[in-house]
């Protein structure tokens, strides 16, 4: 099993580059299907669930080449509407291939989609909005059978602003006939940047980035397509984390400022120097930084629930108390424990932690449960004290592109292994 080992201690200093966001890549891999013409997609990142995206792709006809950080897709040749078993069971996003392929094939089976066990996240809002839109769906023997006779524009208020029901009723609605209008829709980033892959290849989306979308159906017309995906604030939030933990100062490029606004926010609550410029953020961290009085997650532009097992280790090792809630996923605690054997102070009630801060941790050997958590566990080893072994490296490498090596880049004294 692959794993992580940190000598903690080391000050990270220099400057790196983020890649394209795991999060707008697999929407738009699904949005693919829209086109019969041949789309380039640059800056597409190697990771886990990209390589399974793009095999779920292959599995249904399209041919892929991968050429660096680019992807040469043609979807001229899709001959099924099943998404496979194999691959829907590892990777969340699957779900999303549900509104492309009715907007494609007019049908589509896909099973109950896995991932990351970090709380409940129902897809009833999904098929409620694909239903809205003339979908039937036949939810029995495990599967999900859809078929759209006749597909028409519809209005879909949304319960709560989920991203993945709002990205899979977009791609079901635009070649659905008429207009359909998305209440309460998700404001990611990541919806923007599928509204505005979708626009390049000849849809007609507006409103991303708003409560509202409106989606007006276009049949025919969808032409080649040449993007570049935008870069994963997460990914980039992580690496602010990385340096303002250690002390350090660091260059991040190819970052969107107005993406980790909120980020930057609490970074600078805590006690760090952040510049910002064009598309640069430079951090500069302190050996110890103040606790955070309070961090909430909550939908975009909130404070993200990606960076909040992040924003744990770092106030693990702050002057003071911080309160940290979950709003979003349930289960988002799972890595606490991993700290508090480190020596981290920490209680959790409900759905809030209580972190007193202490002035260092202890290397030892800890477990990723999840994505984030595993990547906390990893920042939290480049503080302590000693030799950290982050197990279960796997789950990291669904969300970060080589790791160590970016880590070792700017300091750290990080290898993986596969034992």
């Amino acid at each position: 099993m692959a794993q992580y080992i940190i000598n903690g201690g080391r000050r990270l200093e220099g400057k790196l580059r983020v890649g394209g966001a795991k999060n707008a890549s697999l929407p738009i891999l699904a949005a693919v299907l829209l086109t019969e013409r041949q789309v380039v997609l640059h800056d597409c990142p190697r990771l886990l669930d990209v390589e399974k995206t793009i095999l779920i792709l292959e599995s249904i006809g399209c041919k892929v080449k991968r050429e660096g950080r680019d992807l040469i897709i043609d979807p001229s040749t899709v001959s099924s509407w099943v998404i496979p078993d194999c691959y829907v069971r590892e990777i969340r996003s699957s779900i999303i291939f549900l509104g492309a392929m009715l907007s494609r094939i007019g049908k589509a089976r896909i099973t109950y989609p896995g991932g990351c066990e970090i709380g409940q996240r129902p897809i009833d809002l999904h098929l409620k909005g694909l239903r809205q839109l003339g979908v039937l769906i036949d939810e029995s023997n495990g599967y999900l059978d859809c078929v759209a006779p006749r597909m028409e524009g519809g209005i879909v208020h949304l319960d709560y602003p989920s991203v993945g029901a709002t990205e899979n009723i977009m791609l079901a609605a635009v070649k659905a006939k008429g207009r359909t209008v998305i209440h309460n829709a998700a404001k990611e980033p990541e919806i923007v940047d599928l509204q505005n892959f979708i626009n390049a290849m000849g849809g007609n989306v507006r409103g991303a980035g708003t409560n509202t979308i409106v989606v007006e159906g276009v049949q025919s017309g969808f032409s080649e397509v040449e993007y570049t995906i935008i870069p994963d604030r997460i990914v980039a939030g992580t690496y602010m984390v990385a340096a303002a933990i250690t002390g350090g100062d660091v260059l991040i490029e190819n970052v969107i400022p107005e993406h980790v606004q909120s980020i930057i926010y609490k970074l600078r609550e805590a006690g760090c120097t952040v510049h910002v410029q064009d598309s640069c953020v430079r951090v500069k961290g302190k050996y110890r930084l103040r606790a955070i009085e309070h961090i909430k997650t909550l939908p975009y532009p909130g404070f993200p629930t990606d960076m909040q097992a992040q924003f744990t280790s770092l106030l693990s090792v702050a002057r003071g108390t911080s309160i940290v809630t979950e709003t979003i996923f349930e289960n988002r605690f799972r890595h606490v424990p991993e700290l508090v054997r480190m020596g981290a102070n920490i209680r959790i009630d409900g759905q809030t932690a209580i972190i007193h801060g202490v002035r260092s941790l202890k290397g030892t050997t800890v477990v990723a449960k999840d994505l984030r958590g595993g990547a906390a566990l990893v920042l939290a080893g480049l503080r302590a004290e000693g030799q950290t072994i982050v197990e279960n490296a796997f789950y990291i490498d669904r969300g970060y592109e080589q790791l160590e090596a970016v880590l070792s880049s700017i300091g750290a004294d990080i290898v993986k292994t596969n034992d």
